[in-house]
């Protein structure tokens, strides 16, 4: 796996250390713009009210496909989690989630009639902890360099997607039971959707990335 990028430090112990074997890469929005003090700040809480609407209108956008529409809300909630890192991308999800919980319809099923806790208590209450789950698992990975490169990012999405999928799986089975067609309700329906957002997402972040390097030289 190649990387115009350096790696942001190596860390061993808590320590900064030229040992270390795990080396942690920046994630796209970390060079991109301000990288310290107040500007940084700034910077940070504009993506996070950036990210907060994206997932909210991605999760709103239909594309109609075989079997079922494609939403977006996956695809947003991934690339953030790559693009924001784990710390930047859980604090913007965990804004998203306390959006939604307040009552705003800011998810794919929610509305005006059906949201807030209801809502996220419901059938998509797993998926909504997979999102959050996913959102880390890309942002670490990420630190590790693989949205540098369309393999190892297609293979960071089949995490993130599976991560989303295993706990809605299993708070459908155990809300209605398992008698019931819960894998043709939450699953199988949405593959052939999640693979063209996969493919899309690994395509996405490392052409900007090396559009990013471009504008750095």
């Amino acid at each position: 796996m190649k990387s115009d990028a350096k790696p942001a430090r190596y860390i061993v112990a808590g320590k900064e250390s030229p040992m270390e074997k795990t080396i942690r890469y920046n994630v796209l929005s970390q060079v991109v713009g301000a990288e310290a003090g107040f500007a940084l700040r700034c910077k940070q809480a504009a993506l996070l009210v950036a990210g907060v609407l994206f997932l909210a209108l991605a999760a709103k956008i239909k594309v109609p496909m075989w079997p079922v529409p494609i939403t977006m809300g996956t695809f947003a909630v991934l690339t953030i989690g790559a693009a924001y890192g784990p710390r930047l991308g859980l604090v913007t999800m965990m804004v998203y989630m306390l959006v939604g919980a307040l009552g705003f319809d800011v998810f794919a099923g929610s509305s005006a009639e059906v949201s807030g806790l209801s809502y996220m208590l419901g059938g998509t209450g797993g998926y909504l902890v997979g999102y959050v789950m996913a959102t880390l698992a890309l942002g670490v990975l990420a630190q590790r360099g693989w949205d540098r490169s369309v393999s190892w990012m297609a293979l960071a999405m089949l995490i993130g997607n599976s991560l989303i999928y295993i706990p809605g799986v299993l708070w459908l089975g155990q809300l209605y039971g398992w008698d019931k067609p819960i894998l043709a309700w939450g699953l199988t329906p949405f593959l052939v959707g999640d693979a063209l957002k996969l493919a899309l997402a690994a395509v996405l972040l490392p052409v900007a990335w090396k559009l990013v390097s471009r504008a750095r030289d």
